[in-house]
């Protein structure tokens, strides 16, 4: 049976979903970057069912989602500039990963038996309701298929998972469309594990030059895997224009089947990057081919999913 969708801004229905979640069921709730199948971080039952209904490799570790600060120190050792940072950018598309607490209500599976746990606070109302009414930690990582293009409207959960999860929240699509930035505060130095939804510069404004963590077979944290974010269709990057059985995803200047940004606008690119795939993709085609993306601001994120995406499959 499909879940049901209702819509995120009910108090019923956020209501319905936190009582679903203390009784150890799967719920996909909006956030600012993409849909999240949210469980209880506690549950290593409910934990287990997320795994298995995504298809998610049990190694890769989930993000666990707060309502804030004051959440998060239940979770984690929380250093001076974890503090800087999250009061300069949560709730929003920023992912801290910290030591975990021996105390913290997060199951082992949930972190793939780290002795660190990725956070962070969402910046999407219905998201921060559910936590609140919840009180507790939510793991939430994309709402679709392992590896496959994520969703940024309910109906990318529907059609990927709908039959695996007990209710869809349906908040509109989402505004920032690529996953969080994650960053590492271990070993006393910051370290970006993921470019995504928050620039890096705006980052190191605060922190200084982060080092950069590389691809991984055993990852840290969630989004380090060398292929994800896959089309069913092969990936060709850096394109022109199209050949043969292939359709052509633009930017810019460079018009396509579709067009992230006529005006070349990276934030309008982010938001619209996984939908577009997904359109794309359901045409069948041999190959997407996709314009030059500047790698800049935002457009490291961008790039960060479309080379993913393009990496070679199992």
């Amino acid at each position: 049976m499909t879940a049901p969708v209702l819509p995120a801004d009910s108090p019923d229905a956020i209501a319905r979903a936190a009582a679903l979640l203390r009784e150890g069921g799967l719920v996909a709730m909006p956030t600012e970057t993409v849909y999240g199948l949210a469980a209880d971080a506690s549950n290593a039952v409910a934990v287990a069912r997320l795994y298995a209904a995504k298809g998610r490799p049990r190694f890769n570790p989930l993000i666990a989602h707060v309502a804030g600060i004051e959440m998060a120190k239940r979770l984690v050792e929380w250093p001076a500039l974890a503090d800087e940072l999250a009061r300069a950018f949560w709730p929003g598309p920023l992912t801290l990963v910290l030591p975990k607490l021996k105390a913290a209500p997060i199951c082992d599976l949930a972190n793939a038996g780290l002795d660190s746990v990725a956070i962070r606070a969402p910046g999407h109302a219905a998201a921060q309701a559910l936590l609140e009414a919840f009180g507790g930690p939510l793991v939430a990582p994309s709402a679709n298929p392992s590896g496959g293009v994520s969703p940024t409207t309910a109906s990318h959960v529907r059609e990927g998972l709908g039959d695996r999860l007990d209710l869809i929240l349906d908040g509109g699509a989402c505004t920032v469309g690529v996953e969080s930035t994650v960053i590492a505060l271990l070993d006393g130095r910051a370290t970006l594990l993921r470019p995504g939804g928050l620039e890096r510069s705006r980052i190191e404004a605060i922190t200084g030059p982060l080092a950069i963590a590389g691809h991984s077979e055993a990852p840290t944290s969630p989004g380090m895997l060398a292929s994800h974010y896959a089309p069913a269709a092969a990936m060709r990057l850096n394109a022109t224009q199209a050949r043969e059985g292939e359709v052509l995803l633009g930017f810019g200047a460079v018009q396509g089947d579709l067009n992230l940004s006529a005006s070349g606008d990276l934030a309008e690119a982010a938001a619209k990057l996984f939908a577009a795939l997904r359109q794309l993709d359901a045409s069948g085609p041999k190959s997407i081919a996709v314009a030059p993306i500047p790698d800049e601001g935002l457009g490291e994120a961008i790039n960060d999913r479309l080379q993913r995406a393009a990496a070679p499959r199992d």
